[in-house]
């Protein structure tokens, strides 16, 4: 597909429209609608004069592809995971820091701060992109195939899927569990099969990702809160008028809002839709005893001269 979108203009001379290339992997549906509305916004404001094209669920490739072909400009736009964007810059892995934020509250605070989030979209200005707004990606939990997870215990031995970060990984080592790292897109073969015991993740992959068929229990340890970027090619923006960048920018940011304010509803329906379809049980944990066995990960970050500063403003700012 590489050549083939390569070849493709993005400036009708006919109609004098700048067409840009947006694609991206599975997703749940208010992330879909939210990507949407950002092409409605950039279409309306620019009065016709933008307009952007869907490549949607993963037609192009995984989440790592994508990034590849925004690096090259293949296409302009993609949403992905910030622990996917960890293997381009390691300024992202500080989203892997589990119980890295207090809330839902505390996450917002953070990253609607411009001081914190800037110097994270530009970590990746000398690849040829740099992100331009963020997605709720929700609390990241344990879901597993034959039992619950009620405490660290649980996992000991058990071969959960993580997240291919090498922050995951290590969480996944001090809570006691062989950490498996893939791509979303192998998950639900490997809990059927039994090549893994379990996985993390939103509650979107029980019914949207149909895991909830071969993972039965749901346990809210809510070990991280990992942001979704939108990322875009440095090449292509730099190529806009101010007055295009800023209608971008603006359409993105209203596209996050207007996420923040579906994706809880969502949820609430997705585990619903989970238990009456798949009977997945749902139950809370007390994680005290999962933030103690993981606190090396976060002094690490607070004590690594590369990491201290950005750590201690995502910290001050949840005050």
């Amino acid at each position: 597909m590489i050549p083939v979108l390569t070849g493709c203009g993005t400036t009708s001379s006919a109609e004098d429209v700048t067409v840009f290339r947006f694609a991206y992997a599975s997703n749940s549906q208010p992330v879909k609608d939210s990507m949407a509305l950002f092409g409605e916004l950039v279409e309306e404001k620019s009065n016709g004069g933008m307009r952007v094209e869907y490549y949607p669920d993963s037609q192009l490739g995984g989440e790592t592809d994508l990034i590849q072909l925004t690096q090259t400009g293949a296409i302009d736009f993609t949403k992905v995971s910030g622990a996917a964007l960890e293997g381009f810059s390691e300024t992202y892995s500080i989203f892997g820091i589990p119980y890295l934020f207090d809330d839902e509250e505390s996450f917002f605070k953070v990253m609607e701060d411009e001081s914190i989030t800037q110097e994270i979209y530009e970590s990746t200005s000398d690849l040829g992109f740099r992100g331009i707004t963020y997605y709720d990606g929700g609390q990241r939990s344990f879901y597993m195939a034959d039992s619950p997870v009620e405490s660290p215990d649980d996992l000991v031995g058990k071969r959960i899927r993580t997240m291919e970060s090498e922050t995951a990984v290590r969480m996944m080592s001090l809570l006691g569990g062989s950490a498996v790292p893939m791509g979303s897109d192998e998950v639900y073969a490997s809990l059927q099969s039994g090549l893994i015991d379990g996985s993390e993740n939103n509650e979107f992959v029980l019914v949207t990702a149909g895991h909830g068929n071969v993972a039965n229990y749901y346990s809210y340890d809510q070990h991280t809160r990992i942001p979704d970027i939108i990322i875009m090619n440095d090449e292509k923006m730099n190529s806009l008028t101010q007055e295009e960048q800023d209608i971008i920018l603006e359409s993105a940011k209203e596209s996050t809002e207007y996420q923040k304010e579906v994706f809880n509803e969502a949820i609430e329906n997705e585990k619903q839709e989970a238990q009456a379809q798949y009977n997945v049980e749902f139950n809370e944990v007390d994680n005290e005893p999962f933030r103690e066995l993981v606190k090396p990960i976060a002094e690490d970050f607070a004590n690594d001269e590369n990491f201290s500063e950005l750590y201690q403003s995502i910290i001050d700012a949840q005050q």
